[in-house]
């Protein structure tokens, strides 16, 4: 998936984001939900300048931009975000608090960015798919707009950036059928409930 999206997960009610191509995590983000923990715990709110500054920090950081280049992207000014390298994300997580440590690792771990990848690409090929099919070429961004609400509905998903793993797999799955079933059959609304049926 070329598109860069921002995905959304929940940790001590923020919304985290990570970015689906370079696989950033927002430090902007992390540092309000490390200080919202901190505060519920009577410790004094993190300091990310502070982090930053830090010898360890540096030195870490360092050794991370020799092995992966760009591992930091700082936001400027007032409502901008500081995005990290997921590397550089989990040791800040571990300075907040050692309780972040296993809700860190977990995501690092968990397939989410390729799902939505996976899934944004099987979008397009069934797109193209039911493009060729289209007699009706005016009314293609209707009929692709429609088969993309219902796909969402099937899913049950109020929107892809807040989608979990399993919820970007049927989504596939069900883009997947549709662009193979352009193949064999005409009726759209046909191929469509098939596909649906067949990955409930």
């Amino acid at each position: 998936m070329k598109t860069e999206v921002q995905m959304k997960r929940e940790l001590f009610g923020i919304e985290i984001s990570q970015k689906s191509k370079s696989e950033m995590f927002s430090a902007t983000d992390l540092v309000k939900a490390g200080t919202k923990w901190r505060l519920a715990n009577n410790l004094s709110e993190f300091n990310m300048t502070a982090y930053f500054d830090k010898k360890s920090t540096k030195e870490f950081m360092n050794e991370l931009s020799v092995k992966y280049g760009e591992i930091l992207i700082k936001g400027r000014g007032r409502n901008s975000q500081t995005w990290v390298h997921p590397l550089l994300f989990i040791d800040m997580a571990l300075e907040i608090s050692p309780k972040l440590k296993i809700e860190v690792y977990e995501w690092l771990f968990d397939n989410l960015i390729k799902y939505r990848n996976d899934s944004g690409d099987s979008y397009k090929e069934m797109a193209a798919a039911i493009w060729q099919r289209c007699s009706n070429v005016r009314e293609f961004p209707k009929i692709i707009s429609n088969i993309a609400l219902t796909v969402k509905d099937c899913c049950n998903v109020r929107d892809w950036e807040h989608a979990s793993e399993y919820q970007l797999i049927k989504r596939d799955k069900i883009h997947n059928a549709i662009k193979l079933l352009t193949r064999v059959l005409q009726n759209l609304d046909q191929i469509i409930r098939i596909a649906i049926e067949e990955n409930k």
